[in-house]
């Protein structure tokens, strides 16, 4: 069978530099991914960065190009990956969609404004699949997790607690832009709801020092009432942190980055007639698969018509709709 042609716009490290991190699960990048997928053949990157491209063409030796669409042209790419900065996802992907590239792979953010997400969203009214990378929902252990919330395992879902720390002088605002959008994507992917923002407190969100809280409500599919939802946002620590906690009538799920625990209600051994939380056995050992599984999904996408991605511009659309809404209190 003919192999599926892909190309990337942007050619940083979420493209390709970052498959170089000796300690990162690979593949970890799209050129990474999209190399190692028995059914595509990467032929082309773009870049205005004549360093970046220079880079790109020594690892993967395939062409590249300084115009997006010239690079279209002459490859006429299934798969394109659009990995710019996110004023520019809007701007790719209108082209993308006008050279009838069949899959659009969007980096996260959708975009860095809600207007010009909206607009991404209304390209797939013309058929145009584009699946927005928010990577966890490609990854073993968080497909897991929601199956265990899912099938309420655990009892229902009550509440949900949420930290994101990214090092010691970001910017909230930008931590919540950045990393945020996976945050906001994961809860709202394992607990299969919309989140919506109530209020915040603590720190402003334009300071890079100290914490903010923000306060929502998630409405679940299979939940008759809005569960609670508490984020974490602080600056400050020398580390990173990205963790949820899912808490349930008859336990906990916690999972985050190198976490990944079931706790369920038991009877306590500290005093009689009440009950505390154990941790169970079940643990993850990777593979997640993250990478991998969104490029599998994209061939799919190609090969099947009618088919809808696991990480579509809708889902991408929604987490702008929420960071525009809390943007809004800062």
């Amino acid at each position: 069978m003919e192999k599926i042609n892909a190309a990337i716009i942007g050619l940083g490290r979420i493209a390709s530099l970052l498959e170089a991190d000796s300690l990162r699960e690979k593949p970890c990048t799209h050129a990474g991914a999209l190399a190692a997928n028995p059914d595509c053949v990467l032929t082309a990157g773009c870049d205005i960065d004549e360093e970046r491209r220079s880079l790109f063409a020594e690892k993967w030796q395939i062409p590249v190009y300084a115009d997006a669409a010239e690079m279209i042209r002459v490859h006429a790419p299934q798969i394109l990956v659009i990995a710019t900065h996110p004023d520019s996802h809007y701007h790719y992907c209108r082209l993308a969609a006008a050279s009838h590239v069949p899959v659009i792979i969007c980096e996260k953010p959708l975009a860095d404004n809600i207007k010009e997400a909206r607009k991404i969203a209304r390209l797939t009214h013309n058929g145009n699949i584009i699946i927005t990378n928010h990577e966890r929902r490609y990854a073993h252990d968080y497909i897991r997790a929601r199956a265990i919330l899912e099938k309420e395992k655990l009892g229902r879902l009550l509440s949900v607690r949420a930290v994101l720390y990214m090092g010691k002088t970001k910017r909230l605002i930008d931590v919540l832009w950045h990393d945020g959008t996976h945050l906001t994507d994961a809860i709202m992917f394992l607990a299969n709801g919309t989140l919506k923002h109530r209020r915040r407190w603590g720190a402003k969100l334009t300071a890079n020092a100290g914490t903010a809280w923000l306060e929502g409500t998630l409405y679940a599919e299979k939940s008759v009432t809005p569960i609670p939802v508490i984020m974490e946002i602080g600056a400050g620590r020398d580390h990173l942190a990205f963790e949820m906690e899912f808490s349930c009538e008859k336990g906990r799920l916690r999972i985050g980055n190198g976490v990944f625990e079931v706790w369920e209600s038991v009877p306590s051994p500290y005093a009689e007639k009440f009950r505390s939380l154990k941790r169970t056995d079940e643990i993850f050992n990777g593979p997640t698969g993250y990478f991998a599984n969104m490029v599998q999904d994209a061939v799919a996408c190609v090969k099947e018509t009618g088919r809808q991605p696991r990480s579509g511009a809708a889902d991408g659309l929604r987490v702008i709709e929420y960071l525009n809404s809390v943007k809004a209190w800062r």
